[in-house]
Formats: C-alpha cells, structure tokens, sequence
C-alpha cells in the first residue's frame, strides 16, 4: 500500500515543514497537490518529482 495518498500532515512530515509551508509552496511555488473537497491530499513520488526538479527552491 505504498502507492497512498498522503495528507497535509502527513507530506508535511515528510518534508520536515510546516502545514502553512506546505500551503505557501501549493499556491506560489506549485507544488503538485489535489484538492478533494476542503482537504488536500498528495502522492509521494509526485512531491519528490517536484523537490528533485528544484522548484521547491525557486
């Protein structure tokens, strides 16, 4: 069951940041999330595709 989606507190654990972070990174730096209803949900290897392209330090 690897393959989950991972929520706001869960990928934010993962990347060692904070929920507000994690927001700041979805709406200015466009770190790939999905909005199901008023929860964003993620997958891992799409966060990691994102972090490796070095958009997360843009």
């Amino acid at each position: 069951m690897e393959d989950r989606w991972l929520s706001l507190r869960e990928i934010a654990e993962y990347l060692g940041a904070r929920r507000e972070t994690i927001y700041k990174w979805i709406e200015g730096k466009g770190m790939p999330g999905h909005r199901i209803g008023r929860y964003w949900k993620f997958k891992k290897d799409e966060v990691d595709a994102w972090v490796k392209s070095g958009k997360a330090g843009e």
